[in-house]
């Protein structure tokens, strides 16, 4: 029998999904509940009923609690034989199109969204792309679009990105100032950064690369096959789909409508349009 903390816990879920239209039912429980304890001691708060209470009644408290509830670690180039296999896997066919638009699902801070422009200017594509990047987090967005980065994060960055096959020399993307490093302006000239909740929203149509790394293994079963079965109907015809190193399609219900291009970097291509 479920005990009346739980019952308690359910039901603060349902109403930031009823109030808010967020819906973290489908997120990995053990992941999700300790972030929300920790919410009760950050904002003193005796149980999840008085913090379902509170974020009910305060809007502003709800838009408070909400970054902390979202995982929002990134890096720039992160697993750099990713990339690599990219370049050689991706872009080839890419190549192949006058327009292309892609996908960074779960984008966070914007990491990876930078480091796809980098690598599609690099490859001559950036001007013919456009990068749709969103997140649930409105915080994580506002961080991407403004493109400014720790300095004291950017020695990874420069080691990722030469690891990755970077073709020039990583400062040239970005200008420090003040402990900060900004990302060159261009490099946005073509995202377009939009809310997009994983778990409630739509399609993006005709997408020819679609990047969710590392966001599915904080969700679910049930709330990955509607994810990844997302994905599936905003991918065209033998677009790509990027996973986490931990993720995969295996035990999927959509396992059926990719093919495998990169078991390492979970790299797939979607088998058929009428799938």
């Amino acid at each position: 029998m479920i005990d009346n903390e739980q019952v308690e816990y359910k039901l603060l879920l349902e109403a930031i999904h009823l109030k808010y239209g967020y819906d973290f039912r489908g997120y990995a429980s053990g992941s999700l509940e300790r972030r929300v304890r920790a919410l009760l001691s950050k904002f003193r708060l005796n149980d999840f009923s008085e913090l379902m209470q509170r974020l009910l009644k305060e809007p502003d408290f709800f838009r408070t609690i909400l970054p902390h509830m979202t995982v929002g670690t990134s890096e720039m180039f992160r697993d750099p034989h990713f990339y690599k296999s990219m370049r050689a896997e991706i872009i080839p066919a890419l190549r192949t199109f006058a327009s292309l638009n892609v996908w960074v699902a779960g984008c966070s801070t914007g990491q990876e969204a930078y480091s796809l422009a980098i690598m599609l200017h690099e490859e001559g594509l950036l001007d013919r792309t456009v990068i749709f990047a969103t997140d649930v987090n409105p915080a994580a967005l506002k961080a991407a679009r403004e493109g400014i980065f720790a300095a004291d994060t950017i020695q990874l960055y420069t080691r990722n990105y030469v690891e990755s096959g970077g073709a020039k020399t990583f400062s040239d993307y970005y200008t420090a100032d003040y402990g900060y490093a900004r990302m060159a302006s261009y490099l946005k000239d073509n995202m377009v950064f939009s809310e997009h909740n994983l778990g409630t929203d739509g399609v993006f149509s005709e997408m020819n690369l679609v990047m969710c790394r590392n966001v599915l293994i904080y969700f679910d079963k049930d709330l990955q096959n509607r994810v990844l079965n997302l994905f599936r109907e905003s991918l065209r015809f033998r677009g790509y789909l990027c996973l986490g190193s931990k993720e995969n399609l295996r035990f999927s219900n959509q396992a059926y409508a990719f093919e495998t291009i990169d078991a390492r970097n979970k790299i797939y291509q979607k088998l058929s349009g009428n799938l």
